[in-house]
C-alpha cells in the first residue's frame, strides 16, 4: 500500500491509512518522481561543494598563504557547520514542514558557496564556509524523508539509493567544473559556478506538496493544542497523542530503551560508513601515487571506476534491501567490505588496482542506498526528518574523524596497514546489525 495517510472523522482524531481512492495529486507518479528529482539535486549539491574543496584547496592555500594545517581546517569548520545544520534543520523539518526546511537549506547553501568566491581573507573564508555547511547538513535527511513519505514501502531503499547516488553525481560535477573553470579562471571562479546548480535545485522544489503523512499528523497536532488552548477536555487516548506530537522530536530517538537501543545501532552504521568513505576517498589515492607510483592521471582514473563501482553498488543493494530485507542487505555488504578492503590493501598490480577499487566502492558505499529508509521505518512523522540528519550527521561527525586516525596509524606502521584496519571495522560493524537492529522491509511509516 503506498505511503498516505488521512484523519479519522472519530473525536480523537487517529490518523488511520488512506484508502487508494481517497489518494490526492501528491500521491501521484508525476509528484513523486518530482520529489525524488528534488531530493536527488539537493544530496547531489552537498557532494558537490565537499568535493570542490578538495579540488580547489591547494589554490586557496596558495591564495591566502595558508599551512597544511589552516587548509585542512577550512574542510573541517564546513564538516562542522554540516553537522550542526543537520541537527537543526532536521528538527524544524518535524516543526514546520519538509518541503519548507528543504527549500531553506538550499537557499543558504547557494548564497555562501557563492560568497565564499569574494572572501578576502582566511576569517571571511571560514565564515562562509561554515555557514554553507549548515545548508548542507540538513539535504541528506530531509530530501530522504520526502521521499520515504511519499513512495511505496516495497520500492524504499531502491528510490533512497536514487537519492544517494545524487552525491556520486555531485563528485562527478566537481571533477568536471573543477577541470574546467580552475586552470583558466581561478578557485573564486569555480564556486561562483559551483552555486549554479543550487539553484535549479531550488527550482526542482517549486510548487511542491508536504507529503500527505505530515499533513495529517501537523493538523491533528494543531487540533489538540487548539483544544487545550480552549480548556476543552481530551480523552485519555487524545492526552497521549497531544503529549507525544508535542515531544521534542530528539527525545523520540531515546523515548525507550528499545528505541535507545536502536538508536544506538543505527548511529554505529553510519559511522562506519562515513569513516569507511572518507578513509577511502581520501588515502587510497595517496597510497596509489606514494606505494604504486600511479601517475595523477592513472589516479583519475581509478576515481572514476571507484564512482561507478559506488553507483552500480548502490543500485544493487537498494533492489536486495527491498526483496530480501535490510538486515541481509547489510550484512552481507558489510563482510563483503571487510574482505575487499583486507584484499586491496595487499594488491600491487594497476590493473588489479583499478579493477578492484571498482568492486571496493561497490560494497563500501552501497550500502549508503538503505539508510534513508531503514532510519525513516524506525521513528514516526514527530521526529522522522530528525532522526534521519542526527544520526547520520553524527556518523559524519565520527567517519570525518577516519582521515586523521589513518594518518596517524599510518605515521605509526604503514599506510596500507593502517587502511586495512577497516576491515575489523566493518565486521564490527556487521554484528551491531545482527543484535542491534530490528528488520523493517514492508513495515508501514509510523505515524
Amino acid at each position: 500500500m503506498d505511503i498516505n495517510v488521512k484523519t479519522s472523522q472519530g473525536s480523537t482524531g487517529v490518523i488511520q491509512p488512506a484508502s487508494a481512492e481517497a489518494e490526492g495529486d501528491t500521491t501521484s507518479v508525476a509528484y513523486r518522481w518530482k520529489v525524488l528529482i528534488a531530493s536527488v539535486m539537493g544530496y547531489a549539491m552537498d557532494g558537490l561543494d565537499m568535493l570542490i574543496l578538495s579540488f580547489v584547496m591547494a589554490a586557496i592555500m596558495s591564495t591566502f598563504g595558508l599551512s597544511l594545517a589552516e587548509g585542512g581546517f577550512v574542510a573541517t569548520v564546513t564538516l562542522f557547520g554540516a553537522v550542526i545544520g543537520g541537527y537543526a534543520f532536521g528538527i524544524m523539518a518535524d516543526y514546520y514542514g519538509r518541503v519548507k526546511v528543504f527549500s531553506l537549506t538550499i537557499l543558504i547553501f547557494s548564497v555562501f558557496t557563492g560568497l565564499t568566491a569574494f572572501a578576502s581573507n582566511l576569517t571571511e573564508l571560514n565564515i562562509y564556509r561554515f555557514l554553507a555547511g549548515l545548508g548542507l547538513g540538513g539535504e541528506f535527511g530531509i530530501g530522504m524523508t520526502l521521499v520515504t513519505e511519499t513512495w511505496p514501502k516495497e520500492k524504499r531503499a531502491r528510490v533512497t539509493g536514487g537519492v544517494a547516488i545524487g552525491w556520486q553525481l555531485g563528485v562527478v560535477l566537481a571533477a568536471v567544473v573543477s577541470a574546467w573553470v580552475l586552470p583558466t579562471y581561478g578557485w573564486r571562479a569555480v564556486f561562483l559556478v559551483g552555486a549554479l546548480p543550487a539553484l535549479f535545485a531550488a527550482w526542482s522544489r517549486y510548487g511542491l506538496a508536504e507529503p500527505p503523512i505530515w499533513v495529517a499528523r501537523n493538523e491533528l497536532r494543531k487540533r489538540l493544542k487548539a483544544k487545550v488552548k480552549n480548556n476543552e477536555p481530551l480523552t485519555e487516548e487524545e492526552m497521549a497523542t497531544y503529549k507525544e506530537t508535542n515531544k521534542f522530536p530528539l527525545l523520540h530517538l531515546f523515548a525507550n530503551k528499545r528505541i535507545s537501543t536502536t538508536t544506538f545501532g543505527l548511529t554505529v552504521m553510519t559511522s562506519v560508513q562515513n569513516m569507511g568513505y572518507y578513509g577511502i576517498m581520501i588515502w587510497l589515492p595517496t597510497i596509489l601515487m606514494q606505494k604504486h607510483g600511479l601517475t595523477l592521471t592513472k589516479t583519475s582514473t581509478w576515481m572514476i571506476a571507484t564512482v561507478i563501482g559506488m553507483m552500480l553498488g548502490i543500485t544493487v543493494f537498494g533492489y536486495i534491501a527491498d526483496k530480501l530485507g535490510r538486515r541481509p542487505a547489510y550484512i552481507s555488504f558489510q563482510l563483503m567490505s571487510a574482505v575487499c578492503v583486507w584484499i586491496y590493501s595487499g594488491l600491487s598490480d594497476p590493473m588489479h588496482l583499478l579493477i578492484g577499487g571498482a568492486i571496493l566502492g561497490f560494497f563500501c558505499n552501497g550500502m549508503m542506498a538503505g539508510y534513508g529508509a531503514l532510519l525513516s521505518e524506525n521513528y514516526s512523522t514527530d521526529a522522522r526528518s530528525t532522526a534521519e540528519n542526527f544520526i547520520f550527521n553524527t556518523g559524519r561527525a565520527v567517519g570525518g574523524l577516519a582521515p586523521v586516525l589513518i594518518g596517524m596509524l599510518a605515521a605509526k606502521y604503514t599506510l596500507s596497514g593502517a587502511l586495512a584496519l577497516l576491515a575489523f571495522i566493518y565486521i564490527a560493524a556487521a554484528i551491531n546489525v545482527y543484535f542491534l537492529i530490528p528488520e523493517t522491509k514492508d513495515k508501514e511509516l509510523i505515524n
